[in-house]
């Protein structure tokens, strides 16, 4: 896996990228009704229902003050993750009230609540709406995720 690779871009047209690397786990189910998470924690018990990915190479404590600025502006995210040669999209919403101050989580919710790990609200899908193709391949160990988090307005 390619650690330390994640980082913020900004492109000629202002946008703001996040990329984060992290791999699967045998107990990925990616079966939550309301929420998505990656996780910079290296394991993964069967209870954890939303994560489908580990051992992110960041979290919400490292994502750019700029990429956090327009999340709590309440700017929509792209949240787009790669799988070989599968991708699937998640569209969520930023709120002034994000708090964006979490050592290892990001959830992304289709719901309003937010607490500290929350990095944004309203999404289009949770975990369970994931390309279960996707989440297939991320249910081996050795697959490698990539997440990419754009701005988009």
């Amino acid at each position: 896996m390619r650690r330390g690779a994640g980082s913020t871009t900004s492109s000629l047209r202002g946008e703001l990228v996040e990329v984060i690397h992290c791999r699967g786990h045998p107990n990925v189910k990616a079966t939550h009704r309301s929420t998505l998470e990656f996780t910079k924690e290296d394991y993964l018990t069967p209870r954890g229902d939303c994560i489908i990915c580990i051992e992110a190479d960041r979290g919400i404590n490292d994502l750019s003050e700029e990429f956090k600025k327009a999340l709590r502006e309440g700017k929509r995210l792209q949240i787009r993750i790669r799988v070989g040669d599968l991708t699937d999209e998640v569209i969520a919403e930023g709120s002034e009230d994000l708090i964006l101050d979490h050592p290892y989580s990001m959830v992304i919710r289709k719901s309003d609540y937010i607490d500290a790990r929350t990095l944004a609200v309203r999404a289009n899908k949770a975990a369970r709406d994931i390309d279960r193709r996707i989440v297939e391949m991320l249910k081996k160990p050795e697959t490698e995720a990539e997440v990419e988090l754009r701005i988009l307005d």
